[in-house]
């Protein structure tokens, strides 16, 4: 186990308003805890695939999974996304826990490279069709539990893989000059 610290990407918060606003154009209505878990299988399936993540949000490991803490604040509306996203309202609404469109708006999907969007299709694809209970058990994995309730690291997001010691060593240098 090393023991640098721990890799950091900078959060891409036009992507993440974009995806928001695609999953609840799919699916008016969408269950809080699946959109912030389709931002994390999306994140994973990329980090895996890519060497990169789609958000690179700070994830914390909450007791019903990973949440993407900048994404739950978009979703909730905070004004502090709206100044860094230059919108003045978001086109949806988190009505308890769900969110509702506010706007006919389409969302920006140039945003997304098209491995980014493939990854986020693929994480919302599995996290919507779970329930509450299997999504909390899917994403309950070693990265979440290794972060003992605290901030999750993207190194332990990483498949074990021969490769997983050069990416890691590459993502330390990198990732936090990486334009996502």
């Amino acid at each position: 186990m090393h023991m640098s610290s721990p890799i950091r990407f900078k959060f891409a918060p036009a992507k993440a308003l974009s995806a928001i606003h695609w999953m609840v154009r799919q699916k008016p209505g969408l269950d809080l805890h699946a959109m912030l878990k389709s931002c994390y299988f999306g994140d994973k399936e990329l980090l895996n695939s890519e060497g990169q993540p789609i958000f690179g949000a700070t994830y914390r490991a909450m007791r019903f999974g990973p949440v993407p803490l900048e994404i739950y604040e978009m979703a909730k509306g905070e004004a502090l996304w709206l100044a860094e996203t230059g919108v003045e309202r978001f086109p949806w609404r988190l009505d308890g826990f769900r969110l509702q469109l506010a706007a006919n708006s389409e969302p920006d999907l140039s945003v997304f490279s098209p491995a980014d969007f493939a990854a986020l299709e693929i994480g919302f694809e599995r996290s919507r069709t779970m329930n509450f209970t299997e999504r909390t058990a899917a994403t309950h994995g070693a990265d979440w539990q290794a972060a003992a309730l605290g901030t999750m690291r993207y190194e332990d997001m990483l498949n074990d893989t021969p490769e997983k010691p050069a990416t890691i060593a590459y993502l330390e240098q990198a990732a936090p000059i990486m334009r996502l």
